[in-house]
């Protein structure tokens, strides 16, 4: 009965755990960004290694995140924007995302692709000619992706992170049982940032 508790005890903290760190991630290095009503948005969407012929289920649910994350009032003028390249002789992460927003999610707002890039640091290298003339920049992923990605802008242009929202890639319980170990990945993803930081310039 002890060990049952004890156990049950241990679970509870670990979902608690990979539950406080992806909603702490999702706030990290977001400002206000003004009022949500007024000025243009665009919400960046980061794609997921996809070799299937269809968006899978981490692409799918990046995309309904990226959808929920605009802002009602201004839903049309808000750019929704699809970024990741093809793996092999397939079609681009960032095309099958914008067919599943359009085709199933009915999304009808305007719809950008960058369909080049293989990796986040390249994700945002190739979306930043899309964001210059934005008021508010909200990237989605889960959670310590998309923290990563907002380095990375910070790093290349920190004129543009200054219009950094927090979109709503986080919300409480879902993906619980999974998020420890996106912790454990994030954490470990994190680190990896700060020792590239010790490097020379890129």
């Amino acid at each position: 009965m002890r060990r049952r508790t004890g156990l049950a005890i241990a679970g509870a903290a670990t979902l608690a755990w990979g539950e406080w760190l992806n909603w702490r991630w999702s706030r990290a290095l977001v400002g206000s960004g003004g009022s949500a009503g007024s000025g243009a948005e665009a919400v960046v969407v980061l794609g997921y290694r996809n070799p299937q012929a269809a968006a899978n289920v981490i692409n799918r649910w990046r995309v309904r995140a990226g959808i929920r994350s605009l802002t009602t009032d201004s839903a049309r003028a808000t750019r929704v924007i699809f970024t990741g390249g093809a793996i092999g002789n397939g079609a681009a992460e960032a095309q099958l995302m914008a067919d599943y927003a359009t085709s199933v999610l009915k999304f009808d707002g305007t719809v950008l692709l960058e369909d080049r890039s293989r990796t986040t640091w390249e994700n945002i290298t190739n979306v930043i000619p899309l964001l210059e003339d934005v008021d508010r920049i909200k990237i989605v992923s889960q959670p310590a992706h998309a923290l990563k990605a907002r380095v990375y802008l910070r790093r290349q242009r920190p004129d543009l992170a200054e219009s950094l929202v927090r979109g709503h890639d986080y919300r409480p319980g879902e993906w619980v049982v999974v998020k420890p170990l996106l912790a454990l990945y994030g954490l470990w993803t994190l680190r990896g940032l700060k020792a590239e930081a010790r490097k020379p310039s890129r």
